[in-house]
């Protein structure tokens, strides 16, 4: 079993930047990412990384704004949002265990953090 807990949501203006934490405890995981969803919206990926060799993997709409890292000696993944705008208006959710088949498929998933983007 893995426990996900995030923290860092928050309301920004447009064009700030936000650094979402999200802590694992439990048994390890291969890999953890980012998924949001917007009002109105399906739940869509955001980010994600490989535990042991860091590759990364982003959504169009967020490469080269967003930066996901990783700290083994927390068990801690992080987002950096930069330059956010409104459509960056979501809860944002930590997940572990990702797989795409082409789809997503997540085994475990954190509680969700808001984020609000004003124009």
């Amino acid at each position: 079993q893995v426990t996900l807990t995030e923290s860092g949501g928050g309301l920004v203006q447009a064009g700030e930047s936000l650094t979402l934490s999200c802590r694992s405890s439990g048994r390890s995981s291969s890999n953890m990412g980012w998924f949001r969803r917007a009002p109105g919206k399906e739940r869509e990926f955001v980010a994600r990384i490989d535990w042991s060799s860091g590759w990364t993997s982003y959504a169009d709409s967020v490469k080269g704004r967003f930066i996901i890292s990783r700290d083994s000696a927390k068990s801690s993944v992080y987002l950096q949002m930069n330059n956010l705008n409104p459509d960056d208006t979501a809860v944002y959710y930590c997940a572990a265990e990702i797989r795409q088949t082409p789809s997503f498929d997540v085994s475990y998933w954190g509680q969700g953090t808001q984020v609000t983007v004003s124009s």
